[in-house]
């Protein structure tokens, strides 16, 4: 069963770093660019990046630019997210998601196939 597993939510204090994983269990993440979206109560789901399925690029919102970073380790089948500087408007469900094989990452989530159950985070003091 092809799955997607986000942990390392929780709630953090603003300016504080949390670490986010999308773990795949049932196929590899090889060959999947992965996106993260999160989505606040009462609004839409949004993009917050992605990272392609070789690694070489990855891609923000512009609200996370310079304070976020995605990263994977294919022989881990996991990929990451880590969240600096927080704000309380980030506050969210985060969820991660994968792309068909071999496609081009976008910030569409319509163009993503697989998708975690999410993990909340939640940053206030």
């Amino acid at each position: 069963q092809v799955q997607l597993v986000e942990s390392g939510g929780g709630l953090v204090q603003p300016g504080g770093s949390l670490r986010l994983s999308c773990a795949a269990s049932g196929f590899t993440l090889e060959g999947y660019a992965i996106g993260w979206f999160r989505q606040a109560p009462g609004k839409e789901r949004d993009f917050v990046g992605f990272i392609s399925w070789r690694a070489v690029r990855t891609y923000y919102a512009d609200s996370v630019k310079g304070r976020f970073t995605i990263s994977r380790d294919n022989a881990k089948n996991t990929v990451y997210l880590q969240m600096n500087s927080l704000r309380p408007e980030d506050t969210a469900v985060y969820y991660c998601a994968a792309a068909k094989p071999y496609y081009s990452a976008t910030a569409y989530a319509r163009d993503y196939s697989y998708w975690g159950q999410g993990t909340q985070v939640t940053v206030s003091s």
